[in-house]
């Protein structure tokens, strides 16, 4: 794989790509894991889409997992911390999909929940007062696709961007719908939106569990979906990690400072202290 990752920044650079210094380290670390394991190297054939005539490949391990369980379940969960490329990659698996006929649309959607803020009462439309809501969802998409060919898209119904309270009573055949920021669900949300998957679709619920925006003591549909559905054939579970960060280094460093935080109160709450020198019982 070193070598595809390799073949597809040298094909970048000269499409005016500039490859960033965690992308290089992604490839140095991958193939040392590789060359430790005495793995043989992985096939041209890896998972990948395209944007803008440069190829999309998985950076690591987990991200290639991902793609590869996307691409053998009807639906996949992915729970990971932010940076990991859980949108991203579900996005560009799905422009292939449109993009290769495998499916007829793209259905993207998110809860509409604030994010500790209170937005209050928005101008516009119903499209406008949504649209903040989706801007990611889009984000992604544009990275992938020329702007206007995404809305020649969206004219003709082949995208859809819409908040997760309009999927309510439909049923999505011949589609490769995405939920973003599922941890924001909550359980009848998320039985809602398992429960629209048609014929011949596929489905992938990203999320990070570790940013809730729920109302104090409501549980999360994603953490609840995640444990009934564990084992269920035909859908894939996956769960990356810091070591999948592929934003700017800064990131990886901030999500390791949380976790350690996070560690630390839970060893506050179950009574584990370190043991200092006055606490050791010796005289």
């Amino acid at each position: 794989m070193s070598h595809a990752l390799l073949s597809d920044l040298l094909a970048a650079v000269r499409k005016g790509h500039s490859p960033t210094v965690q992308e290089i380290s992604n490839i140095i670390l991958d193939h040392r894991e590789h060359v430790n394991r005495n793995a043989p190297a992985r096939q041209h054939d890896t998972p990948s889409a395209i944007r803008r005539d440069i190829p999309i490949r998985p950076r690591t391990t987990g991200q290639e997992h991902y793609l590869s369980t996307i691409a053998s379940k009807e639906m996949t969960f992915v729970i990971g911390p932010a940076g990991t490329g859980k949108t991203y990659l579900a996005m560009a698996a799905a422009v292939s999909a449109l993009l290769n006929k495998k499916v007829q649309r793209l259905v993207l959607t998110r809860p509409a929940v604030e994010a500790g803020e209170n937005l209050g009462f928005l101008p516009g439309d119903l499209e406008q007062k949504v649209n903040p809501y989706l801007r990611p969802l889009y984000d992604a998409l544009y990275s992938m696709v020329e702007v206007d060919k995404v809305r020649r898209f969206i004219d003709q119904q082949l995208i859809e961007v819409a908040p997760l309270a309009f999927m309510r009573g439909r049923t999505l055949d011949k589609a490769f719908v995405i939920l973003d920021e599922a941890q924001n669900t909550t359980t009848e949300q998320m039985k809602m939106f398992l429960t629209r998957l048609g014929q011949g679709s596929h489905a992938v619920i990203t999320g990070d569990v570790t940013q809730r925006d729920l109302p104090h003591g409501v549980q999360s549909g994603l953490v609840e979906a995640t444990r009934i559905l564990a084992g269920v054939p035909d859908i894939g579970i996956v769960r990356l990690t810091k070591r999948d960060v592929v934003r700017n280094p800064l990131v990886q460093k901030i999500v390791d400072a949380y976790e350690d935080e996070t560690e630390r109160r839970q060893a506050h709450v179950s009574g584990i202290h370190p043991i200092g020198p006055a606490e050791s019982g010796t005289c």
